[in-house]
Parts: structure tokens; sequence; C-alpha cells
């Protein structure tokens, strides 16, 4: 048979083990094209969002690029792969395998190997990982508008369920870096909607088991009355929410503070309550850092970072870091371990930095380099003083 009659017949192999629910994966070999670091494609079927797709992993020499496409478009670039640069493509179907060879002589064989026992395609996406919070029975994230009723979650909240999911895996990991990992009181300060507090109450009920008090901090009524309601829906006893602020809610002894995107100072103020409160653990995403800002524009300082700061995108940025910075060494001072690191891809939120603070001892001689640290930094960014350190009265 001709070279194109026997990659038809491929073809049509192809189309139908997808068709009909065989297809398993495609392996693409022995390449003869320009890119010297390329090795092999391999092609397996995806479902991405509820959407059918191809994927594509592209093996070099020293790294795997992954490229999703629709099926139609997939099998496409397969058809133009096996007609140029691959020359053996190996067709794995649930029933058999089927091997495309080009031959000496410009053609192509085709030719098929029966398999014993049956094999289920999988369609996974990179091996679906099992996430914290399951949607399945979750009356909070039907009330939520994550999931509908029998837990598929809808199309345009899968970025919103996936934020859920690793803001629990980041706490779930932070936990367990505590000496006792019992968490028996929770302050949520600026809680919003609660999608992340009830998923947290979720987390430490069903999974920890812990009997967990969470009390969620807002400022908007409407809010409070909603989640109020979806908690005694969801038959969490443990958790409610109170409408107020972060700077009058009083605090007396907690064991985990959370202040995701309180704005500015407020994120201080959630701080201070923290420390004061003696909590073994204190996670806040800063937001709109301005009081620093303000500063370092009031005092117009010049310095090696001038030719930066002139700029007002890169003064913001570089103000931002500042005042997370500084947050950090103070919560140092005052006996935590700290880190930052980042929350959610800014693909989703620019605010997407973390400051954590785990409970711990400071000798009076890190204290004492500390406070140096701070007057240095504040001296050389025109700093006259920051939020936090005044509420502690460093």
């Amino acid at each position: 048979m001709s070279h194109q009659v026997n990659l038809k017949i491929f073809q049509d192999l192809l189309e139908d083990s997808i068709s009909s629910g065989q297809f398993l994966k495609i392996s693409l070999g022995n390449y003869q094209g320009n890119d010297k670091e390329l090795k092999q494609v391999f092609v397996r079927r995806v479902i991405i969002k509820r959407t059918d797709m191809l994927s594509f992993t592209s093996r070099y020499k020293t790294r795997d690029i992954v490229k999703n496409f629709s099926i139609s478009e997939g099998l496409n670039r397969i058809n133009h792969q096996i007609s140029n640069d691959f020359k053996i493509c190996t067709l794995f179907t649930t029933v058999k395998e089927v091997i495309a060879e080009h031959m000496k002589g410009g053609t192509i064989s085709v030719r098929e190997v029966a398999i014993s026992g049956a094999l289920k395609p999988s369609l996974s996406h990179n091996k679906e990982k099992k996430r914290l919070i399951q949607p399945i029975g979750k009356t909070y994230l039907q009330e939520l508008r994550i999931t509908d009723q029998d837990g598929n979650v809808f199309k345009n909240t899968q970025d919103k369920y996936k934020q859920i999911n690793q803001y629990i895996e980041i706490l779930s990991s932070l936990i367990k870096e505590l000496p006792d990992q019992n968490i028996g009181n929770v302050v949520d300060m600026g809680s919003g909607k609660g999608y992340l507090t009830f998923a947290l109450y979720d987390y430490l009920q069903t999974i920890l088991k812990s009997e967990t008090t969470v009390i969620g901090i807002e400022y908007r009524e409407d809010l409070v009355q909603l989640c109020n309601d979806i908690a005694a829906r969801s038959g969490f006893d443990g958790l409610s929410f109170i409408q107020g602020t972060i700077e009058s809610y009083e605090v007396n002894s907690i064991d985990l503070l959370i202040a995701l995107h309180a704005c500015d100072t407020a994120t201080d103020d959630a701080i201070f309550k923290g420390i004061k409160a003696n909590a073994k653990l204190i996670v806040v995403a800063p937001c709109c850092h301005k009081q620093i800002r303000r500063e370092m524009e009031k005092s117009k300082l010049k310095n090696e970072f001038s030719f930066l700061t002139k700029y007002g995108i890169f003064l913001e940025r570089q103000a931002e870091m500042v005042t997370d910075g500084l947050r950090a060494l103070l919560m140092e001072y005052s006996g935590y371990k700290t880190k930052v690191f980042e929350f959610i891809s800014d693909v989703h939120t620019p605010k997407n930095i973390l400051v954590v603070g785990i409970r711990t001892k400071i000798t009076d001689k890190r204290k004492a380099e500390i406070l140096i640290q701070i007057d240095e930094i504040k001296a050389y960014f025109g700093i006259g003083y920051h939020h936090l350190q005044k509420l502690l009265s460093i």
C-alpha cells in the first residue's frame, strides 16, 4: 500500500479509538527533525474543566513541556508529526497496540498487536491530586455556589475551589510545625463571604478531628448574616461570624489568627492582636501598603534605588516589600519564627503574599540585633514610623 493509504489507516484507527473510548495513549519516537534537544512526545487523553482534551508531553534532554489541545486540534497535530519528523508512532488502546513506522524507501508500515486483559483509560489531568476539601456532601460549598447539589464544581468556580484547597494545604503544613499541633481557638479577621473560613473549620473538624471554635470577623453586616445562616444549615456549631472591625475586636487567648487582604494598617492591627493574644500561629496576606509608601514619598530620600522609585509603580512595589519585610522583623522580635511566601498565583490576584509567624523563643541578643536592623532600614528609606512598631511600642 502507498504511504498515504497506510497513514490514513492509522489515522482512522486513532480516531476510532478516541470516539469509542478505547484510546489510552500515543508514543511518538525516533525523532528526525531539526530540534536537537527533542527526544519523544507522549499523548494522552485528559478532562480539564469538564472539557475533553489531548495532553502532549514533549520530552527534551533536560526538561518536559506539557501542552493541552482540543481533540480535533490534537489529532491534526499527531497526524502532522507522524507524517514528518517522527518515524515511529505507537497507539495504545484498551484492546490492541497499533504501530506506524516509516520504512526505507519512504513507505509507512502499519501493524497491530493484540493485548490480553482489559485496560481502563485514565482521564485525570496530571494524575489529579486528592484534595483535602472534597466537594461532595458539603452544604457550605453548595450554598456559596462553588458546587451543585451533587458535589460537581461549577466551571466558573474551578479556580476558587483550587484556591480553597491550596489555602488549606498551606495551613495544614503550618499547623504540623506547631509543637502540639492543637488548634482550639481561631479568629479570622476580615472573613468576607467566608469561603476560606468555612473550609478551615471543615478541615479542623473533619480531618484533624479538633474541638475547634472559629470566629469570623466581618464589617459588612449582610455577609455576617449570610455566613451565620450557612453555618447553621451546615451543622457547624463551632463556627460563628461577628460584625465588627479588626481594630475594635478584642482578642484574649487564641491559637490561630488569620487576616487575608486586610487593607493597609489593618494588617498591622491584626498582627498586633495576634501577638498580644499569644497566638501560636499568625497568618496574614497584606493588601494596600499605603502607610510606608506615604512615608517614603514624604521624605524623598535619595539612595541606590532612586532610579527605580522615581516611577510610581516601582515605588509601590518597593513600599510593599519594605512594609512586609519590617512586619516580618517585628514579628520575629515579638517571638515568632517568620516565613514569607506566595499564597496563590498572581493570575488570580496581585495580592498573593503570605506573611506567617510561628510562635517560638527569641534571645535578648537577637532582639537587640533586630532593633538595630529596623532602625537602619527606616533610615535608609526615609521612614518615620511603621504602624505595627508603633502599636507594639518598640
